[in-house]
């Protein structure tokens, strides 16, 4: 997803918000239904951009050999926040008793006490500066803006008009494949699956509270939906990346990727409509005015019309206030209400926090170029090389929380490896685009799920029972590496 602010030479992206350009009398702001026409442009920018990250970023191969113990060493802060949450909370059954906070912060100190050569002051500031993170800043400033947002639409009745409209609209049975169908369009629309959770969470959230359903099987058929256009758009960031390091286009990429995905989500859907039949619940009771949907519409088409994420959450507040006054809700009133929504993302931002300087010191320590160098060297065959991109990028993804930063960082030796075996380009970017996808959407710290589960006041373990359609995605990838023959592009 692109800003709209467009000068020649300077593009701003949704991962590097408020970049310095020209002054504000040399930009041309382009009208919405123009954005198309600059998009090809900004592209081109982005990817100068990408181009030399990619070179600093694929150093491995002239560095010496990190040694087994070692690069195990580097891994096992990971390994010690997968240890105390999640086998932990699969040996109790509960994914509420072990606070993921405690996880990361165990795995932190741990992260700490490894890494040599360091005095401790300067550990804490490899912590501090990966947790500082550009990248991280801007999470951080979305996840604050839709905690207001949601909080502020609920005391203005904004979400109880849409609900009572919603299952007026929909009949109850049919709510969860709705859910699905409508993330996936979203997201495909927009390039960004978090956008599409800002969208879509907080009404999932009322639906599932107001018939008594579950919550957390309600947001992983959003969160799975949100996935699917994140990893086919042709305006995502995780698509450019992996078509511009692979070196083949959109359109080939997209239907390699097609075949992949579409057997995924058509078993995920069929399965939603199985659920649904289940799914019993009348429209409640609400004297609120249908004209309270509009912050949703509000939110929803500009989202669709490409703005960025912290815009289109402000114009959602700003939509959310003006009909607050309209309902004669006063301003400290409503000020209550966003400061409420603000502090319910603490935990949220503490555990964004935790989770970026925790991975900070793994590559610090080289767990990623250990990562690397390894499967590298034990390629064998086609099918091998595949399985190797494809588990490159989601180790990679797992030890870095994003996946456009995964592709881009195994991008180079990917596009080696694909060469070497015969590997069609389209091919590779496909199983990059895919398995960093299937990664992002599966680990609790991932900004997507944290998010999601944030504004549902759930734990991030609790959506893993009812996340169908990544590892649906999974089974789909594996097949298509053991018995696809591809064609060469």
């Amino acid at each position: 997803m692109i800003l709209i602010s467009y000068n020649p030479g300077v593009a701003r992206s949704r991962f590097r918000p408020g970049s310095a350009g020209s002054p504000p009398s040399a930009r041309t702001r382009l009208p919405v239904l123009t954005l198309i026409n600059g998009c090809s442009y900004l592209f081109h920018f982005i990817f100068y951009l990408l181009t030399a990250f990619i070179k600093s970023m694929n150093n491995f191969e002239a560095m010496p050999a990190i040694p087994l113990r070692q690069g195990l060493m580097a891994l096992s802060p990971a390994l010690v926040f997968l240890l105390l949450y999640v086998v932990v909370s699969l040996a109790i059954g509960d994914f509420y008793v072990m606070p993921i906070t405690v996880a990361l912060l165990a795995a932190s100190v741990w992260g700490m006490l490894i890494t040599r050569r360091l005095k401790l002051s300067d550990r804490i500031e490899v912590f501090s500066k990966a947790a500082a993170h550009t990248n991280i800043l801007y999470m951080i400033w979305i996840f604050i803006l839709a905690g207001a947002f949601a909080s502020l639409a609920k005391g203005i009745g904004a979400i109880d008009a849409t609900v009572s409209l919603t299952l007026q609209a929909f009949p109850a049975s049919f709510l969860l494949p709705a859910i699905f169908v409508a993330a996936c369009f979203i997201s495909m629309s927009i390039g960004t699956s978090v956008g599409t959770i800002v969208a879509l969470v907080p009404l999932i959230v009322e639906l599932a509270h107001t018939g008594g359903g579950n919550v957390a099987l309600y947001v992983a058929t959003a969160l799975g939906g949100a996935f699917f256009g994140d990893n086919l758009s042709f305006i995502s960031d995780t698509t450019i990346a992996a078509t511009r390091t692979q070196g083949c286009n959109m359109a080939d990429k997209f239907k390699a990727n097609f075949r992949i995905v579409l057997p995924a989500a058509l078993v995920t859907l069929t399965l939603y409509i199985i659920l649904g039949h289940d799914v019993s619940m009348a429209a409640p009771p609400s004297d609120a005015p249908w004209w309270l949907i509009i912050p949703y519409l509000v939110i929803i088409a500009t989202a669709l019309c490409g703005l960025n994420v912290t815009i289109v959450l402000i114009l959602g507040i700003a939509v959310s206030i003006l009909l607050g006054f309209c309902r004669n809700i006063s301003i400290l009133e409503q000020c209550r209400l966003m400061g409420d929504g603000i502090d319910s993302m603490g935990q949220l931002i503490i555990i964004t926090l935790l989770a970026a300087g925790m991975l900070g010191l793994i590559k610090r320590n080289g767990g990623i170029d250990f990562i690397l160098q390894r499967l590298n060297s034990r390629i064998k065959g086609r099918r091998g090389a595949q399985a190797s991109i494809a588990l490159l990028v989601g180790l990679v993804n797992l030890c870095t929380a994003n996946n456009t930063v995964a592709i881009i960082t195994v991008g180079s030796i990917s596009k080696d490896i694909a060469g070497r075996y015969g590997v069609p380009a389209s091919k590779s970017a496909s199983l990059l685009d895919t398995s960093s996808c299937i990664i992002q959407c599966l680990i609790p710290y991932g900004a997507q799920t944290l998010l999601a589960t944030g504004l549902a006041a759930i734990s991030p373990g609790a959506l893993w029972p009812y996340l169908y359609y990544p590892w649906a995605l999974t089974g789909c990838l594996i097949i298509s590496i053991l018995i696809k023959r591809d064609r060469n592009h």
